[in-house]
């Protein structure tokens, strides 16, 4: 029979979470970020959505082109003023890249 390596105990796995880079919204985590090109100097609320959780059709303000259902994204909206008029969802790429390029969709 085959031997098997000793495991090692991971302390960190039963550790609570660090809330210094971000904190609770109901159970996702969300964490505060700088905006894209143009609103640098503001700060954004940005919230993780899984693929298992995403089941609308979005449109990204990053590239202009849908974010279907089961893809992974952000949603992202204003630290200040932001509401739920003011959520915007990207793909994690564009909102990677928002500093290098700038809102492809403006809101009225």
């Amino acid at each position: 029979m085959p031997r098997r390596k000793p495991q090692r105990k991971n302390t960190r796995r039963n550790a609570p979470p660090d809330m210094s880079e971000g904190s609770l919204f109901g159970s996702a985590m969300v964490r505060q970020e700088s905006g894209p090109a143009g609103y640098a100097d503001e700060s954004f609320i940005v919230r993780t959505i899984p693929g298992a959780r995403a089941t609308k059709s979005y449109r990204c303000p990053g590239c202009d082109h849908d974010i279907r259902p089961g893809v992974a994204h952000l949603v992202t909206w204003p630290a200040e003023y932001g509401g739920a008029e003011d959520r915007r969802h990207w793909h994690t790429g564009c909102w990677s890249g928002r500093s290098t390029r700038g809102l492809t969709r403006r809101w009225s």
